[in-house]
């Protein structure tokens, strides 16, 4: 950490390579004598909990509203639940990759999850930091030899990562200081967040006016004939997508999967921001590649398409890359080829968003039927003014890229100082004991209160 913060006077090694050098008045002791393991069964009245990376252990019903999703209800034979009590910890399935969830609720857990009953000399304020600092995860890795995705953590593996015995003072003042600091940059990294957001939605209402309106503002217009496209230039064409391209739908079925195979499958969750993510590639060998395009392998250049899941999401097809189309993706090839960059550039404006939920009506499953995707209607200006479109808008997409990727940065800068900053406080690399709340924060808290 930089000197803005001293460390400790006198420092001990601490026998354990994820603690490191603790200070001289510390000590490392047994994870059992700090916390037990709670087998109490679920009450009746004990309304059910679900425990997450993101939002800690709250109810199911809470997370489900926040998640927009469901996730699985015991509704009999409560008996196969356990229950938990506000300022324990529970081990999850998750927690070798994210730590240990500090539980603020009476209720009951999965069986699955493991519940900590506090003993002595802990402070869950200061724990909850420690349990999810980057040292102490990787200690709880480093107990297992399998550990992947979904692996259970148990009490053993708990039990064999020692832990900091610390003054409850001292603990509550590293909390303490956590909780402000914490906050402080958490709020930075919310506006650059939202900055984000600003940035894309004005990058789509830029692109949104070219597309429809031209960049001529004395162009005579007229009306389109399409309600939600509105009155576009009178000497445009407004047709139907299958009139201007050739659109290649996918097999209805997935081709087998190999580990070793050659020929990339893009599926429908390859399709992020524009670009062709190779996150979670799932590969064919040349026999499959081969049925699964009968129909043509997409040009380089030409568009991809997803009709489902989410629906609307393209990108343009690489080059040097061997791929052929998973499930409910297309790929749309323009009678002319100039017209390409244009049609791409409609698509990523909110003409398409409106199209979709004027043909879902209402529905929140963003699924297109090929029949409505050959019939989305689209916009052709002549070839020059298309082109000199597509290049105001490039530089316009290029100049939003360079200030996300700036705010990008800044969010990730301000996360490894996050983490830096945890680690540092929770292992005693950084000595708070005489921190105290600055004034301007003590009088801002008396008047929210």
């Amino acid at each position: 950490m930089p000197g803005r913060y001293k460390p400790y006077s006198e420092y001990k090694d601490s026998g354990v390579q994820w603690m490191g050098e603790i200070p001289s008045h510390w000590e490392l002791i047994q994870s059992r004598r700090l916390f037990s393991q709670r087998k109490e069964r679920a009450r009746p009245e004990d309304e059910q909990l679900t425990s997450s990376q993101k939002h800690g252990v709250i109810f199911q019903k809470e997370y489900m509203e926040l998640e927009n999703q469901r996730v699985v209800q015991v509704i009999s034979g409560p008996e196969i639940l356990k229950h938990v009590e506000p300022n324990d910890f529970v081990i999850s399935m998750r927690s070798f990759q994210g730590g240990l969830e500090w539980c603020k609720y009476s209720g009951s857990v999965s069986s699955a999850y493991i519940g900590l009953i506090t003993i002595k000399h802990v402070v869950p304020e200061f724990f909850s930091y420690l349990f999810k600092c980057q040292p102490y995860i990787q200690a709880l890795q480093s107990t297992s030899n399998l550990v992947r995705d979904g692996q259970a953590l148990r009490f053993e593996n708990f039990s064999q990562v020692s832990l900091p015995n610390i003054p409850d003072d001292e603990q509550r003042r590293i909390a303490n200081f956590l909780d402000y600091e914490i906050i402080k940059i958490d709020t930075l990294i919310e506006k650059q967040q939202q900055l984000i957001k600003l940035l894309k939605e004005k990058r789509r209402s830029v692109i949104s006016h070219a597309v429809t309106k031209g960049l001529n503002p004395d162009t005579k217009m007229r009306d389109s004939g399409v309600e939600w496209l509105g009155e576009v230039p009178e000497h445009w064409d407004v047709k139907r997508l299958k009139n201007t391209s050739e659109i290649v739908d996918c097999r209805n079925k997935t081709p087998e999967y190999f580990s070793d195979g050659d020929y990339f499958v893009v599926r429908t969750t390859n399709i992020k921001n524009q670009k062709l993510s190779m996150d979670g590639a799932l590969f064919t060998d040349e026999k499959n590649f081969k049925i699964w395009t009968q129909r043509g392998i997409p040009p380089a250049g030409s568009i991809l398409f997803t009709r489902e899941a989410p629906a609307g999401e393209v990108c343009r097809a690489p080059e040097n890359v061997k791929f052929c189309l998973g499930q409910r993706m297309m790929n749309f090839i323009c009678n002319e080829e100039k017209y390409t960059d244009f049609l791409f550039d409609f698509l990523l404006s909110d003409c398409l968003d409106t199209y979709i939920k004027s043909v879902s009506h209402g529905s929140t499953v963003s699924h297109l039927r090929v029949e409505q995707v050959e019939n989305i209607p689209v916009l052709v200006p002549p070839t020059d003014e298309a082109k000199k479109i597509h290049q105001y808008l490039s530089n316009i997409k290029l100049k939003y890229f360079k200030l996300t990727q700036r705010a990008e940065a800044a969010i990730a800068l301000m996360q490894e100082r996050r983490t830096a900053l945890i680690s540092a406080a929770v292992t005693g690399k950084i000595d708070v004991r005489n921190w105290v709340t600055p004034k301007e924060s003590q009088t801002n808290k008396e008047v929210a209160a």
